[in-house]
């Protein structure tokens, strides 16, 4: 699987041959094209026409973001993998209510299923505080069921997230990161402020991984597809977030690689520090090359794989060739 390049620094993205030039501060970085899924831009970058024709060519996304970590947009290639047959299956399933709780109902359950297994994990870890709020996300996802409005699932799951942040102080013990509550846009704190890059970057891991299959980004089931450009991706990220980006805030803070200094206050909120931000995305990208031994495939998988396992779950069920069941994390 072709791997990402984050760019950190202000520059100048070209092509040369085979390969994207990263020109910055009079010095030149070289990588090959044909080792590029997609590029995450940080910095005030500058790029061409010529050069998204090549990205384009080559398949390549583009992410960007702004100075406060603010996801700005994709640039999204001319699809290539594209089903018109795939699409009107999600928006049948889209447009048919029952056919869409049952989706809905699924990602919501595996993003419960998998906010209990961290929480089990770090019980087992000698964190029995959180003992109680275990008990009352299980209760929860006890009243889930897939007869219930979106709506209604939404607020279950809203609930278990506000119920969930609790134990991240428990967790991390760390007065530098404390939730108090959730914030955004701007966050307000430390915790907010990790929490909420880190779910920027999944989501736009995810698109990544749906430009690979046949599938609409446009089309979600438990997000409304409104005038929002791309919803599907926050969907399937809902699965991996607690996996994905809860973990990688707690290594970071549990063994101190992050800390306050690496955070500054501006009138807009919180943000991290360029050194920062180079070490959260670093350690979220080792996350997504991580293996576990998937039982079923008998091999060992990459979590950015399962991600694409996910998409193709998805596909499988619009077309009815197997019902649908999220990823859980067994451990």
């Amino acid at each position: 699987m072709r791997k990402s390049a984050y760019i950190f620094n202000d520059g100048e993205l070209t092509r040369k041959d085979n390969t994207v030039c990263f020109e910055s501060g009079g010095r030149k970085n070289y990588l090959p094209i044909e080792d590029i899924n997609d590029i995450y831009i940080f910095g005030e970058v500058t790029v061409s026409k010529k050069f998204l024709e090549y990205a384009t060519q080559k398949q390549v996304l583009l992410h960007f973001f702004n100075y406060n970590e603010y996801y700005v947009g994709t640039y999204y290639p001319r699809e290539h993998y594209n089903s018109g047959y795939m699409i009107l299956k999600q928006a049948e399933h889209y447009l048919d209510s029952g056919k869409r709780k049952i989706i809905a109902h699924k990602i919501v359950e595996g993003s419960i299923k998998n906010i209990l297994q961290v929480l089990k994990y770090y019980i087992s870890r000698g964190k029995t505080e959180i003992n109680s709020i275990y008990v009352k996300i299980q209760e929860l996802l006890d009243s889930l069921n897939p007869t219930m409005d979106i709506e209604a699932m939404m607020a279950i799951e809203g609930t278990v997230r506000e119920i969930y942040y609790h134990a991240f102080d428990i967790i991390l013990d760390n007065e530098d990161f404390v939730f108090d509550k959730r914030t955004r846009r701007p966050p307000q704190n430390n915790l907010n402020t990790l929490i909420s890059f880190g779910n920027s970057i999944l989501y736009t891991v995810v698109l990544s991984e749906i430009y690979n299959t046949h599938l609409d980004p446009r089309i979600g089931f438990l997000h409304t597809s409104n005038h929002r450009r791309f919803t599907l991706n926050l969907d399937i990220a809902e699965i991996f977030k607690p996996l994905l980006v809860d973990r990688t805030i707690f290594t970071l803070v549990g063994k101190r690689m992050l800390s306050a200094k690496h955070f500054d206050r501006k009138t807009s909120g919180i943000v991290l520090k360029d050194d920062g931000r180079k070490i959260f995305v670093q350690e979220i990208d080792n996350r997504l090359k991580t293996t576990i031994n998937h039982k079923k495939l008998g091999r060992q998988v990459s979590y950015r794989h399962l991600i694409r396992m996910e998409l193709y779950k998805i596909e499988k069920h619009l077309i009815g060739e197997q019902d649908y069941e999220p990823f859980v994390s067994l451990w």
